[in-house]
């Protein structure tokens, strides 16, 4: 079973846990602004996650090449509108890049990747 952990909003960052398709979190940010269909998007989850929570996980990638570069793999309109939110945490599932593949992990994140 995947491991699936909590961790703070804040870490979603330009330092720590990048996205994935944006250079920075502010070019996601504003691509979703711009976009309809990408505003209406996060508009309508800030709406669930009001509501009910993230009932999402978003997906975190670690390349075993580059082990201090976390990226969102999965979730950038999520990770968009709980900033815009402002909720402190946000549930999680994680996975290594190795050579041979990608291995979801069933241990804890390595918050020590994070420089915490």
């Amino acid at each position: 079973m995947k491991y699936l952990g909590t961790m703070p909003t804040a870490l979603l960052n330009d330092e720590q846990i990048r996205p994935t398709e944006y250079h920075k979190w502010r070019d996601a940010e504003r691509r979703f602004e711009q976009r309809d269909k990408d505003r209406a998007k996060v508009e309508e989850l800030k709406k669930s996650i009001s509501k009910s929570g993230l009932q999402v996980p978003i997906r975190l990638g670690i390349s075993a090449r580059y082990p201090d570069d976390v990226y969102v793999a999965d979730g950038h309109h999520r990770a968009v509108a709980l900033k815009a939110l402002g909720v402190k945490e946000f549930p999680f599932h994680w996975y290594w890049i190795k050579s041979f593949g990608v291995h979801w992990e069933t241990k804890p994140f390595p918050y020590h990747v994070l420089g915490l």
